[in-house]
């Protein structure tokens, strides 16, 4: 009997779609980039390359040198590529407009 209530009073209001579902997001679904990147920036960036570092101290010194510098190669290129990727995100539309013009 209270199944009953629930489905009519669900139908009444207009279905799952009127009645349950969320709202749309105030700002018509845009995803806020700088705060996104500004984070990792700040926060998660500091974080992975302290990590790198004590891995970098604890091979250098049991004598694992050509494997530090070999890692830290590979960690300064990833860097190189991830700050490229940056600036294209930013500058990708105006290379655009300039290519395409």
């Amino acid at each position: 009997m209270a199944n009953g209530h629930l489905a009519d009073s669900i139908l009444s209001s207009g279905g799952l779609s009127n009645g349950l579902a969320a709202p749309d997001p105030p700002g018509g679904g845009e995803v806020d980039t700088d705060g996104i990147l500004s984070f990792f920036a700040s926060k998660i960036a500091p974080i992975l390359l302290a990590v790198l570092g004590v891995i970098f101290i604890g091979r250098a010194s049991k004598g694992e040198v050509s494997r530090v510098l070999t890692s830290s190669a590979i960690a300064i290129i990833g860097l190189a590529f991830i700050a490229g990727a940056a600036t294209l995100f930013f500058v990708g539309e105006s290379l655009i407009d300039v290519v395409f013009k």
